[in-house]
């Protein structure tokens, strides 16, 4: 089964080959995929190692790095032809990139072309066969049977949230738990009574640090009046459904590990697909009272059986 995730993230990538002079979206590239946007990018870095952002600037800067070796085009014209918006942008990607300007590297690469083409005559099979950079080896295989063990299905309600939302990094989102904590103290809602449900709504691989949105809920009581809540608290409905559960107990930042961990291991060996909705972190503890400041959680991951 984890072939299908690898198939489907190849058939992305071929599009993004075939089509670099082209402005190519998250939008476009997930539904392609038939993953939802919310998961797709989490699915292709786990196959590819890059995000797809950065790979199709990988695959252009290559393409570029083909045309200034092989052709006489202008810059502009390979810059155009490889997606690029502008000569400038081009020429700053491509330096980033290769520590080289797209001229600098020409003259270069003309240097070199005709010492590479008769070495790959006299011995091709040196080159050898092109790497695969979808093909990955199974070195995860005791991880993934890892998760395996630790994973529960379940089905969860709809839950009532009330909800303050942080804008932002993730590694500031107890700015939002501390308004959210301090509203909810007020009306005396502590666990297990209520539950405290963190919910990043971005992928920050792909997402701009300073503008990943996370929300931090409590779960409320149907007779609430929210009327009287402050402006910062807002009120939606989590949905229910089918989820795949996971136990997480490390520091906050380790969380990501174990998202790439399911995500790249888990969810592709199983027999489910992620579903499109959020996924929910449910909060068990305070990690500023933890002895080893640690958190835990239980991570919730939507799931739909594969098709």
């Amino acid at each position: 089964m984890i072939h299908d995730y690898r198939e489907r993230v190849n058939q992305v990538c071929k599009y993004i080959d075939a089509h670099l002079d082209y402005k190519l979206s998250l939008d476009q590239l997930a539904e392609l995929s038939h993953f939802s946007k919310y998961h797709f990018s989490r699915i292709f870095t786990s196959v590819t190692g890059d995000t797809p952002f950065a790979y199709i600037s990988k695959q252009r800067l290559a393409r570029a790095a083909a045309y200034l070796r092989d052709t006489d085009l202008h810059v502009l014209e390979i810059s155009l032809r490889c997606g690029f918006e502008s000569a400038s942008n081009f020429n700053a990607a491509f330096k980033k990139h290769f520590g080289h300007t797209p001229t600098e590297m020409r003259v270069k690469a003309k240097a070199r072309q005709d010492r590479k083409i008769s070495q790959s005559v006299r011995n091709p099979e040196e080159a050898g066969p092109a790497p695969n950079p979808y093909d990955q080896t199974v070195k995860h295989s005791l991880l993934r049977r890892v998760w395996q063990m630790q994973a529960t299905i379940e089905e969860l309600p709809l839950m009532e949230v009330a909800y303050v939302r942080q804008v932002g990094s993730y590694l500031e989102t107890y700015r939002a738990w501390a308004k959210l904590g301090m509203w909810a103290a007020q009306h005396g809602w502590f666990p297990p009574e209520q539950s405290f449900i963190g919910i990043s709504l971005d992928d920050p691989a792909v997402t701009e640090e300073e503008v990943c949105r996370y929300d931090a809920c409590v779960t409320v009581p149907n007779t609430l009046s929210r009327a009287d809540a402050p402006p910062e608290i807002q009120f939606q409905t989590l949905p229910g459904g089918r989820y795949a559960k996971f136990y997480f107990y490390d520091t906050t930042d380790k969380l990501a590990l174990l998202y790439q961990s399911i995500f790249g291991n888990w969810l592709p060996d199983s027999e489910y697909d992620p579903d499109d909705r959020y996924c929910l972190e449910f909060c068990m503890n305070d990690p500023a009272l933890d002895p080893q400041g640690k958190a835990k959680v239980d991570l919730y991951i939507p799931i739909k059986a594969r098709a």
